[in-house]
């Protein structure tokens, strides 16, 4: 894991071993190639092993990762100043100060930088070009002679100090380290000072007598660069989070005054700030929708839901990044016509989050692609052409082949009454009475004068021996059609049916299954669960007179007439 290897990188500076902190930032990078703090961090290492062009490139690639991220700058910063290139150093470090103003360590360092500046600027020591660049580092380590000098940080600092102001040579000369170290440099080997303690002697130059005139200067030692500490992240970690929270509440600020564009403004500013709450992405959507800018609506939606897939950010987030897109493309889709897309975001939302408002747009969305596939579709002229086809199979009693027929005339025309009568009739041929009946209260529904609804619905309530019901049926339509003999028929053949139940004509078969069949209706057994029809009852069996009492109530008789009817209760 990345965060392990940044660990073991962290003790491994920690400890002064930057060639293995090297090593696991490396491996954490590889990793996490977006992670900021890692780069920063090898930069440190290059730095303190004063592999300063490695160190300028982690810089900078922690800046771009992250810019507006102030430890970045500090980082180039110290990677400039390494490399000599003080100006730029001092461009970095105010860059720096320009995210963060008060930060500490970006003050000092564009101090030293400003410094290095001046001194660079003066008389240059005649032997200072020794001590530039790398080559100098490379010298000192390949030479026996210096190269334990390396391991001793005063050693490291003055050398360090010479390299960014030669003149300063001069303040170093009485230490025999600095001197065997120059005639390393120069190629020239200095006699060691003699056993008395006499001076040593230095040749082909009055450096002893300028060492006698040497300042007094204040040096200032540069501190090693650390990598980033974890209270320190924390802490700026937190400081960027409030500094983003402050610049999304001026954008909702701004949005409740419908002033869009400063809006986006903020919403921007705090995702460049902090890129780990997708809120800012989320909310910069929603100006883009409210202002028809869909296309980028949809682009901010999309890289929410990415980012917070990636963060592992609360799933409720992620289903409000989908429900916006799937808004944004249903307004879309209002032109396009293609509302599939939509439809698609919507239930992917729901798999995140089952939120009733994302159900509402999911239904809605849905809906509107069945209109308009309806609209599309609907030709009442090919409709009744199926119609017709429809009727000719039903001729040769080829049922399911003549519902292929009606579907397809129904979807042409939604509204032809005709269609649904029709394969109601075949639904009832095939046995399908639910589906018959149906189609039967369909057509009723679209044309209640037309009477082969009611023939058809009436017919299947007689085919399950609900003669009551569609003695009602077959009475409804010759409301509309009094000299309909479809119709007539139908109410003589219910007459019949119920006459025989009402004498007890019924075989102990069709008794059984009438009676079973009545017990199942919500009505006889709300009357059967009638105290006063219960008593009614009772009185039928065991005392005459007062049922006859009874019988002159009409809503009574009524109720009995349903029972004889359902065959629970049997006149002799």
């Amino acid at each position: 894991m990345a965060e392990e290897a940044k660990a073991k990188g962290n003790a491994a500076f920690s400890s002064g071993d930057f060639t293995t902190a090297i090593t696991h930032f490396t491996e954490a990078i590889t990793l996490a190639p977006t992670n900021h703090v890692l780069f920063s961090n090898r930069s440190a290492a290059h730095a303190s092993l004063h592999q300063y062009a490695e160190a300028l490139s982690d810089a900078k690639e922690t800046i771009k990762i992250k810019p507006y991220w102030p430890k970045g700058y500090s980082r180039l910063g110290a990677a400039y100043l390494g490399l000599n290139q003080f100006e730029l150093a001092v461009t970095a470090y105010k860059k720096g100060l320009d995210i963060d103003p008060t930060n500490e360590a970006l003050k000092a360092g564009l101090v030293d930088a400003e410094e290095s500046v001046s001194r660079s600027r003066a008389a240059p020591n005649p032997f200072g070009d020794a001590f530039q660049g790398p080559e100098m580092w490379t010298k000192l380590t390949s030479d026996p002679s210096t190269r334990g000098f390396l391991q001793q940080p005063d050693f490291v600092n003055m050398m360090q100090e010479i390299q960014r102001n030669p003149s300063s040579l001069n303040l170093y000369l009485k230490d025999q380290r600095v001197m065997q170290s120059l005639g390393v440099l120069l190629n020239v080997k200095f006699r060691p000072p003699p056993q008395g303690g006499d001076e040593a002697e230095v040749p082909e130059s009055d450096m002893a007598e300028t060492s006698r005139e040497e300042p007094v200067v204040e040096k200032k030692r540069e501190p090693e660069p650390e990598p980033e500490p974890e209270v320190t992240e924390e802490k700026e970690k937190k400081e960027r989070k409030e500094k983003a929270k402050k610049e999304k509440e001026l954008g909702n600020a701004a949005y409740k005054k419908k002033d869009f564009e400063i809006a986006i403004q903020h919403y921007s500013t705090a995702i460049e700030i902090d890129d780990e709450d997708i809120s800012y992405l989320t909310n910069r959507a929603a100006v883009y929708l409210e202002m028809g800018k869909y296309n980028e609506c949809i682009e901010d939606c999309d890289k929410a839901v990415e980012r917070g897939r990636e963060l592992r950010s609360d799933y409720k987030m992620v289903a409000r990044a989908l429900t916006r897109k799937g808004t944004a493309l249903t307004k879309m889709a209002k032109c396009s016509k293609d509302y599939e897309p939509a439809i698609e975001a919507f239930q992917k939302a729901l798999t995140e989050h089952r939120n009733p408002d994302t159900l509402k747009r999911l239904n809605e969305a849905e809906r509107a692609k069945k209109e308009w596939e309806q609209k599309e579709y609907f030709d009442p002229k090919l409709g009744d052409e199926e119609r017709e086809k429809g009727n000719e199979l039903f001729k040769e009693q080829k049922y399911p082949d003549a519902i292929k027929h009606y579907t397809e005339a129904i979807k042409r025309n939604p509204e032809d009454p005709k269609a649904y009568s029709n394969r109601a009739a075949c639904y009832t041929k095939l046995g399908a009475m639910p589906e018959g009946l149906k189609d039967a209260n369909k057509c009723i529904e679209l044309d209640p004068t037309f009477s082969k609804g009611y023939s058809r619905k009436a017919a299947v309530q007689f085919f399950l021996k609900e003669y009551d019901d569609a003695m009602e049926t077959y009475q409804e339509g010759l409301k509309h059609d009094p000299t309909n003999q479809e119709l007539l028929d139908g109410v003589r053949r219910c007459v019949q049916q119920i006459n025989k139940a009402n004498r007890g004509d019924l075989t102990p078969e069709e008794l059984k299954e009438r009676q079973a069949k009545g017990m199942q209706d919500p009505e006889i057994q709300n009357i059967l669960t009638d105290p006063v029809m219960r008593q009614v009852l009772s009185d039928l069996q065991e005392n005459p007179s007062a049922a006859q009492k009874h019988m002159q109530n009409p809503m009574v008789m009524n109720k009995i007439q349903k029972l004889i009817s359902a065959g629970i209760v049997q006149m002799k």
